[in-house]
């Protein structure tokens, strides 16, 4: 299924584009090759000083416990729905510089282009992605062993595309709601912070 498209203007790429956080996937498992794809694509993220502070827990649906583990991980609203995800994800920053461990205030930042590089992968190969910020980090830490110096960041979930139809009626209105972005001009500024650059 397809949402309807923003108009991204006609040099946006169309897999940033067409791109959008569905909640309905198919009843269909993401094979292999294309889950290490999308990690691929992540490894190639630029970040700070080259440290890569990102880490990634991943369950594939039928294979060992981890994705019914990261199921139970996240918030009741989004088990609703990213339960038939095939695969289920948690990113993870690690939030000093490993070399004398001082802070690295650009960790989360990096993490976050590591994910984008993930879900544009995601597009690319046919699926959707879906970041959530409604998982619960302390029984994630406690359930994973992650350790107390990194910082779990956010839950995605990965498929390929469903139908609205299969959702919860009012998932489904949100699933069929078009997709809203703030204008340039709203956050474009030149000269001064609120003064619009010239070329918006």
């Amino acid at each position: 299924m397809s949402q309807e498209r923003l108009d991204a203007g006609p040099h946006v790429h169309s897999l940033i584009a067409d791109r959008w956080s569905m909640r309905a996937f198919a009843d269909r498992d993401v094979e292999a090759e294309k889950v290490r794809a999308c990690l691929e694509a992540a490894r190639w993220a630029p970040s700070c000083y080259n440290e890569q502070p990102w880490y990634f827990i991943v369950g594939r649906r039928g294979e060992g416990e981890a994705h019914a583990r990261l199921f139970d991980c996240l918030v009741e609203q989004n088990q609703r729905w990213a339960g038939e995800a095939p695969v289920l994800m948690i990113s993870v920053a690690k939030p000093t510089f490993d070399s004398g461990g001082r802070t690295n205030r650009h960790a989360q930042h990096d993490v976050g282009l590591a994910t984008m590089n993930l879900m544009l992968q995601a597009q690319a190969l046919g699926l959707a992605a879906h970041a959530m910020a409604g998982f619960k980090r302390k029984e994630t830490r406690e359930t994973f062993g992650v350790p107390e110096d990194h910082e779990p960041m956010a839950a995605i979930a990965i498929g390929y595309p469903g139908e609205a139809d299969a959702l919860p009626e009012d998932l489904a209105e949100k699933e069929r709601a078009p997709r809203q972005r703030r204008p340039l001009s709203a956050w474009v500024f030149g000269e001064t912070w609120g003064e619009m650059a010239p070329f918006v």
